[in-house]
């Protein structure tokens, strides 16, 4: 047994289970890309500046969470704890939103870190699929986002979640909630943290999860009260697209996500299924995020969704998904000069797109035959000194156990032809 262990709150992804993680990225990107965004990568820590300025100093992801580090040079890094920020930074960087195509529309995948307490669906280190559009103010992307993000989840067979919706306003008029929701927290039996935040940004105290809190806030003022006209008929857009687009949402009034950078539009997607940590993915606009990091004006959405909550969510509902076979054929070589020819004809079969593997180990017939039925292989390929002697190799139906001999020169051809 190791030594070592994969550090607390953390997991690897082996297979077969690895398969379904895949699968759900694959997935979940596919409706981005067909929808225009481009691919970016970021690197996985950051200045420490880039997360406390736009996700918020008053977070729990950066008072608490955040895991930080000094280098050797002095320099202070962070790990990402979210995408949005790190793409923001990189697109800011190479001037695409000086290219004149406003939006500019990337999507991401990767792993993320925040120091959280374990416990089901959460994470010391977890992967998300996101997507931002960067530079527009047009209740048509918001709406494309939550499209997307529900076609995503209804492709992979997921049915028992829900679309939480709300709108925070913006800086006209969401400064006159804030002041009406302060005077309204000051007067509850908070402890000091709470009350602390509250004088930061008291938005972040609707979203306490303790029951102690949440009796005392049954009658806080609703930010849906405060709307100016403009974020009104923003919102009534943003619901009126998604409505045509026959997606189904519930209101939320007190839904204001984990980071300070959103405004108006923002949702949350959750299941039922997984106990506290409901929440599979979700996003919303930050108009002012650009600002904040020092760019210029650049209006955006954006969202992210979880891959470890989603397989969670998957697995809640009984759902499987049809995954290819990762080996189609697999060699089965008795003798030397059979694993030679064998090891060919499946190099071959790979470069026409087949898979295909081959027992190594220089086992038995027994022993590779079972490493054949191990695999999943459709069809297994045999042959020994006889078989080469007259030319031919045995390929044998697995699921059938028929066995029919080919010649070796049109096994490709056959093989590509049966899988078809």
């Amino acid at each position: 047994m190791s030594t070592f262990k994969a550090p607390k709150g953390t997991y690897d992804l082996i297979p077969p289970r690895s398969a379904t993680f895949l699968a759900v990225r694959d997935t979940i990107a596919a409706q981005v890309k067909n929808a225009g965004y481009g691919y970016v990568e970021t690197p996985g820590f950051e200045d420490v500046s880039l997360f406390s300025r736009g996700v918020g100093e008053s977070t729990d992801i950066v008072t608490k969470e955040m895991y930080t580090l000094t280098t050797k040079g002095g320099d202070q890094l962070a790990l990402r704890p979210e995408g949005t920020a790190s793409v923001l930074r990189a697109a800011l960087e190479s001037n695409l939103h000086k290219q004149g195509n406003l939006p500019v529309k990337l999507w991401y995948s990767g792993s993320y870190y925040r120091y959280e307490r374990q416990q089901a669906g959460r994470y010391r280190h977890f992967s998300q699929v996101g997507a931002e559009a960067i530079g527009s103010e047009d209740p048509a992307l918001d709406a494309e986002l939550i499209i997307l993000a529900d076609q995503a989840y209804r492709s992979l067979g997921l049915r028992n979640y829900r679309i939480l919706l709300n709108s925070l306003g913006d800086k006209e008029c969401r400064p006159v909630y804030r002041e009406a929701l302060q005077t309204f927290l000051r007067g509850l039996d908070l402890d000091e943290d709470t009350l602390r935040r509250a004088e930061i940004n008291p938005l972040r105290v609707l979203d306490d999860k303790r029951e102690s809190v949440q009796k005392q806030l049954a009658d806080a003022p609703l930010l849906k009260d405060y709307l100016c006209e403009e974020c009104k008929a923003y919102h009534e857009e943003v619901r009126a697209l998604i409505t045509a687009a026959g997606v189904v949402f519930e209101d939320d009034t007190k839904l204001v996500r984990g980071l300070d950078y959103y405004t108006r539009t923002t949702f949350e997607f959750v299941h039922d299924g997984l106990g506290s940590q409901s929440a599979v993915g979700g996003g919303g606009r930050y108009d002012g995020l650009s600002e904040m990091i020092g760019g210029p004006a650049l209006p955006s959405v954006g969202w992210a969704l979880g891959v470890d909550r989603t397989v969670l969510a998957l697995e809640a509902e009984g759902v499987e998904l049809d995954l290819p076979a990762t080996t189609s054929v697999f060699a089965v070589a008795i003798g030397d000069e059979a694993r030679r020819v064998l090891f060919g004809k499946i190099t071959e079969l790979r470069r026409t797109g087949v898979a295909a593997d081959f027992s190594f180990g220089g086992k038995g017939l027994k022993g590779s035959m079972k490493d054949a039925n191990r695999s999943g292989a459709r069809f297994a390929v045999v042959a020994g000194e006889r078989d080469l002697a007259e030319g031919v190799v045995q390929l044998k139906d697995m699921e059938s156990g028929e066995q029919t001999a080919v010649a070796l020169d049109e096994l490709v051809e056959t093989v590509k032809a049966r899988l078809a």
